[in-house]
């Protein structure tokens, strides 16, 4: 070996185990940062966030889901949703008019199965602020003529863990996980340095929603998903189970086998909806359109024709899942 070489190769290990040294630093660090954990409620459910930082940023989490609820709660009077519905005019924010773009995407991408004008069914079939008697046949013809009334609600509670989300990436936190509601998003490793492990609830007629059995297990690491479902918000009249899934197309409750449906997207309000759109559209129809959009995954619990539960899931999503 040449002097020079040699000498390059001297300086070259102080660099090295420096560089080694911080790596283990940098390393010990993170394992040392705790997590934060914090609880609270929001569109009329609950919220849970968890992420490792030294700073404590409800405060600021808070804020952000203010925002949201001041565009798109149905509960809050002064809401931009609530002002439109009143027959107001306002100037539409950023985050509204990107929201509002996303659920006309969904529609045209479902044929309509995601439909954000579908309130005056839902209060009319009993779902949504009041619940007197079944609408008639001629009632919900004439419902399904209007169309200027807005319901955020199955694409919100996403939107808010995509808000939170962006809120931890601009804080520079690497391991976080956020849902609201049961729309999940999850980013980096858990505390117990694994994938977050979220998961899917076997469908059980628990309007009260005290039941939560898991059917599976998903580990997910950067992740969004959203799971809709007819097992709990339901109510029986005359013998017959009315389930809150409103079809846009005919103005009535779904009827099909279809019991559950958990979606993983690029985002949660994507996802939000896509879950939302699959439990209108029942099993096939929702399985051919995954075929055609290779960004998302699903995992559909459903009644098959002996009236047992069973499973179909994305081909992609079977090394997450841990029955």
């Amino acid at each position: 070996m040449d002097k020079t070489r040699k000498k390059k190769l001297l300086w070259q290990v102080p660099f090295l185990l420096l560089l080694i040294a911080g790596t283990v630093f940098v390393i010990r660090q993170q394992h040392a940062m705790p997590y934060q954990h914090h609880q609270g409620f929001v569109f009329g459910t609950g919220y849970n966030v968890s992420y490792q930082a030294d700073e404590n940023l409800q405060p600021a989490i808070e804020a952000e889901l203010a925002k949201v609820d001041g565009e798109f709660s149905m509960f809050n009077d002064s809401s931009t949703v609530s002002r439109m519905n009143r027959g107001e005019h306002p100037q539409p924010s950023p985050m509204f008019t990107e929201v509002y773009e996303l659920a006309q995407t969904v529609s045209k991408e479902t044929d309509g199965a995601f439909d954000i004008t579908v309130a005056p069914l839902v209060n009319a079939w009993g779902f949504g602020f009041k619940h007197e008697q079944l609408p008639t046949r001629k009632q919900v013809d004439s419902l399904l003529l209007i169309r200027n009334q807005f319901d955020f609600a199955a694409i919100a509670k996403g939107y808010g863990c995509d808000v939170i989300a962006r809120l931890m990436q601009q804080r520079g936190i690497q391991n976080y996980m956020i849902e609201i509601g049961g729309e999940v998003i999850t980013k980096g490793i858990s505390p117990s340095r694994l994938p977050w492990r979220i998961g899917v609830v076997k469908p059980t007629e628990d309007s009260l929603g005290t039941g939560g059995e898991l059917l599976a297990t998903l580990n997910l690491s950067d992740c969004s998903m959203a799971t809709s479902g007819n097992y709990r918000n339901f109510y029986y009249k005359d013998g017959k189970k009315y389930a809150h899934t409103i079809d846009p197309h005919t103005g009535y409750p779904v009827q099909h086998s279809l019991l559950s449906a958990t979606v993983l997207a690029p985002n949660c309000a994507t996802a939000d909806a896509y879950a939302t759109s699959f439990m209108v559209m029942g099993l096939d129809k929702a399985r051919e359109l995954l075929s055609r959009h290779t960004e998302l995954m699903a995992y559909f619990i459903y009644t098959d024709e002996q009236g047992q539960l069973a499973v179909w899931y994305s081909p992609a999503l079977k090394d997450k899942i841990q029955e």
